[in-house]
């Protein structure tokens, strides 16, 4: 079958062309009565970012700072999900523990030492998430004790899949409340008394 192929038309860069930066599509701003999926990053529209487990915590954090994520998977060859790992893991203090206990500098540290196992964390469920409301979101969160929650979907096969991250971080910002220069909403007491006023 022959195809005839004609030359696309081009035009001149304006003086204010801008790149175009890719968005999942959040809204602009939320309310707490909002779908929890307004807030969630949703892996099917986002690239999700891995690291293996023997990096080591440096440039695991590197990696968050080149791709702007305060939270990586952990995942290991075959891509099954080992766990997670957060900008606060890698610069609190189990680091700082590790170092000493063991005699190694700190860019001898691998992710796999400080990161939150596979077995330690609780992930919400998708059909769960899609009936829940911003406020549900923040009061799992707080009632956890995590800047962070993941959210669990099934395949056409039925098999588990990462589907979904929240971050107290990406509320924050779309709930319009002021963050500390490191990134987190002052406390969630305090995210949800800027709510109320």
């Amino acid at each position: 079958m022959s195809q005839s192929f004609h030359p696309l038309s081009t035009q001149a860069l304006a003086t204010d062309t801008v790149v175009f930066r890719y968005g999942q599509g959040f809204p602009v701003s939320v309310n707490m009565d909002a779908t929890a999926m307004d807030v969630m990053t949703d892996l099917l529209r986002v690239k999700v970012y891995t690291i293996a487990p023997e990096t080591p915590i440096d440039n695991a954090l590197q990696k968050m700072i080149h791709a702007e994520v305060r939270l990586l998977i952990v995942t290991d060859y075959a891509d099954s999900v080992l766990g997670v790992i957060t900008a606060t893991d890698i610069m609190g203090e189990r680091p700082i523990a590790i170092s000493s206990a063991e005699r190694v500098p700190h860019s001898a540290i691998r992710v796999e030492q400080i990161m939150t196992a596979r077995n330690e964390i609780d992930a919400l469920r998708m059909k769960d998430v899609e009936n829940a409301s911003v406020g549900d979101i923040v009061a799992t969160l707080r009632g956890a004790g995590r800047q962070h929650a993941i959210v669990l979907d099934q395949d056409e096969r039925g098999k588990a899949i990462l589907r979904g991250i929240f971050s107290t971080t990406q509320i924050a910002k779309l709930l319009g409340v002021a963050l500390e220069a490191d990134g987190k909403a002052q406390s969630f007491a305090e995210l949800e008394r800027a709510l109320q006023a």
